[in-house]
């Protein structure tokens, strides 16, 4: 990755679902802009790939390995990070499972209960977690990840478009109660991008046809900028500049 210009220089970032897709691409590009990176997600070999990438690019970033469905160790992260720093800058909350497409009546519940807990329940967690650090953050920033069949009741995506459309509701609940403080808290809306999750959701597409998570990450770094006014909002990504491979 370019060196970027080092719009968040001084700022402490987790980010979480940061082993691929567009956490990856977030962690990368916010570790370039000067942020110092904590990369949450499940998968160590891909944590490791994503710190070998960062660290060529001449920049750092710690490497969590942590399961989100495990709260207790949420906690522990929120006590770490006051231990280390006594404030969290930005949360990015990126991570989440599809599960399986179909009749809602076919789903089985432990499909159901997996989405439901990765996608919202974890999220309350790291709220929870991670409130006070935020807020005794001069400028802190909270962006949590959506899609559009949160708003749009599209057949078949079950429990995945439940968890999307009650996590909106959570992150403006959040956002109503800290509109008094200088935390600001803002949903965003990637839309259409090529990750494994839509290559899983959407198998016959071609992914070279597809903006690539790279393309996407300026919005976050507004969003997550100390200068962003945007409070409980919901933000479709600006897809920056880009080109379908031929």
């Amino acid at each position: 990755m370019p060196a970027r210009g080092g719009a968040l220089k001084g700022r402490i970032a987790l980010i979480t679902g940061a082993s691929r897709g567009i956490g990856a691409a977030v962690a990368e590009r916010f570790a370039a802009e000067g942020a110092e990176v904590y990369a949450l997600a499940r998968s160590e070999d891909g944590l490791a790939a994503l710190g070998a990438r960062i660290r060529a690019a001449g920049a750092a970033a710690t490497l969590v390995p942590l399961d989100l469905t495990d709260g207790g160790a949420i906690d522990r992260l929120g006590g770490t990070l006051a231990e280390r720093h006594g404030r969290l800058d930005i949360l990015v909350a990126n991570a989440a499972v599809l599960g399986s497409l179909g009749p809602l009546g076919h789903l089985r519940p432990h499909v159901w209960d997996r989405v439901i807990e990765v996608n919202l329940t974890a999220n309350w967690r790291l709220v929870r977690s991670l409130d006070t650090l935020l807020r005794q953050s001069e400028a802190g920033r909270a962006v949590f990840v959506t899609s559009g069949v949160a708003r749009r009741p599209t057949s078949y995506w079950g429990a995945y478009a439940v968890s999307k459309a009650a996590l909106e509701m959570l992150a403006r609940l959040y956002a109503a109660e800290v509109a008094k403080t200088s935390v600001r808290v803002n949903l965003l809306d990637p839309g259409v991008v090529r990750t494994a999750m839509r290559a899983q959701a959407m198998p016959g597409e071609d992914p070279a046809t597809l903006p690539p998570p790279e393309a996407i990450t300026d919005s976050f770094v507004a969003l997550a900028s100390p200068g962003c006014r945007r409070h409980g909002e919901l933000v479709r990504a600006r897809v920056g500049a880009w080109q379908a491979e031929q």
